[in-house]
């Protein structure tokens, strides 16, 4: 601890140190400042208790002059460094400046180049005063059209059971049709018939087909739309290779039909009118059973025999539709391709839930569940219990069982004891549930 006023070491007393050194500044770099107390007094008005007498130190004192070449070197050193931060910013300075120069030099050499270019001169129109304007006359591309036939494509890639053309096989045992004609005949059929599923699908808000998204989810609705429209026409063209006038009457009577059927499908559905058994079997005709008549009136155009086959097919076209109603309320198959229960979600009048709503009116449980079109699993398996209760199921598969029995009554009539009616006899055993 350093004392004022001590007389054991001139060291304590700045005056003396400047009188004795000449040489010494009269600021030295570590100056110590005045002190003063806790109380913020300083030292000189402690000079009271200088006075008073105090045991020197026995130990060496603890602050010291500074000699002079210590303080001179550190400021010459200080002074270097502040040069050479001073150097090393100029320097740096300088090399942004120069960057920066050529930076700007490149881009004006850039803008200078980008102004010099010129655009290419326009497309001269007079060239449509000659050019051949009638694309339609030019073969069109494949490339194209695989792009308005996508959706098409892709589920055609993707075919079900193909029961119409077994259909057709049945029936040619009896009516006997060229080959070249069949050909004509079954391709003409699976056109229409995936066309009209991907409208179908799309009317119906359909998720899946034969256990695929559906086309309009992958294509879009307007160009799935369009495509099923093409192959329509695309269908009707392939049908001019019979090169039989009455093939074309046929087609155009046929998807008249079909359409009267969907629209009245659709009417029932979007106005939650349940329609009576002998309006939904009149639907069926004309819209399922358009494709199956389609195929055996055009088969017998062009066959020599004079056999007709339209009223059984007409039979068979009803059963496969019940058949297929009862399946999509009962088959975990059919859950796997299309969903559980589908037609309570797309809010269809299917043949079991008619006779169901007719069988009590009062009740309209299951009348508001088709409005819902409800996708809730629970929802459908109280409709489902609801339908076992009025004995919808088990009335659906006697009336299919009576269809079945009058179709094969027919199928054996036209034969005549041939042996020819055993294909068809195949067919419908496929068809009983």
């Amino acid at each position: 601890m350093v004392l004022p006023n001590d007389p054991s070491t001139s060291a304590n007393n700045p005056a003396e140190s400047t009188a004795a050194n000449p040489s010494f500044p009269s600021s030295p770099p570590n100056a110590i400042p005045p002190r003063r107390s806790s109380t913020g007094q300083s030292s000189a008005n402690l000079a009271s208790y200088a006075t008073t007498p105090m045991p020197t130190s026995s130990k060496s004192p603890v602050l010291r002059a500074v000699p002079e070449t210590d303080w001179i070197s550190r400021a010459a050193s200080v002074s270097n460094h502040n040069h050479r931060a001073r150097t090393h910013t100029h320097n740096h300075n300088h090399s942004l400046s120069s960057h920066h120069h050529r930076r700007h030099h490149s881009l004006g050499a850039a803008t200078s180049f980008t102004v010099t270019m010129q655009p290419p001169p326009p497309p001269d129109p007079s060239r449509y005063a000659t050019s051949d304007l009638d694309f339609t006359r030019k073969a069109w591309p494949e490339e194209k059209d695989k792009v308005v036939t996508g959706p098409f494509d892709y589920l055609f890639a993707h075919p079900g059971k193909d029961f119409r053309a077994q259909l057709i096989q049945a029936f040619n045992a009896w009516l006997q049709v060229p080959q070249s004609s069949l050909d004509v005949i079954t391709k003409v059929v699976g056109m229409l018939h995936t066309a009209s599923l991907l409208i179908d699908d799309v009317e119906d808000s359909s998720s899946l087909r034969r256990g695929l998204p559906v086309a309009h989810n992958i294509f879009g609705v307007a160009q799935t739309i369009n495509s099923a429209n093409y192959i329509y026409f695309c269908a009707l063209q392939e049908l001019q290779k019979l090169q039989n006038p009455k093939a074309i009457s046929i087609y155009a009577e046929e998807l008249v039909h079909l359409h009267r059927g969907q629209g009245m499908d659709l009417f029932w559905r979007d106005t939650l009118t349940c329609p009576t058994e002998e309006d939904y079997l009149e639907m069926v005709g004309n819209k399922t059973g358009g494709l199956f008549r389609l195929g055996i009136r055009l088969m017998q155009a062009e066959s020599a025999s004079a056999t007709t086959c339209v009223d059984l097919v007409n039979i068979m076209g009803l059963i496969f539709q019940i058949s297929d109603d009862y399946l999509n309320l009962s088959s975990q198959k059919y859950t796997d391709n299309k969903g559980m229960c589908e037609d309570l979600t797309e809010g269809k009048f299917s043949f079991p839930i008619i006779h169901s709503i007719r069988s009590d009116p009062a009740n309209l449980q299951l009348l508001n569940i088709l409005g819902q079109k409800t996708s809730d699993v629970e929802v459908k398996r109280f409709a489902v219990a609801r339908m076992e209760s009025t004995g919808s199921f088990d009335y659906t598969k006697q009336v299919v069982g009576v269809l079945v029995a009058r179709a094969r009554k027919l199928a054996d009539d036209i034969d005549e004891g041939r042996g020819l009616s055993k294909y068809v006899h195949l067919i419908l055993d496929k068809m009983v549930i």
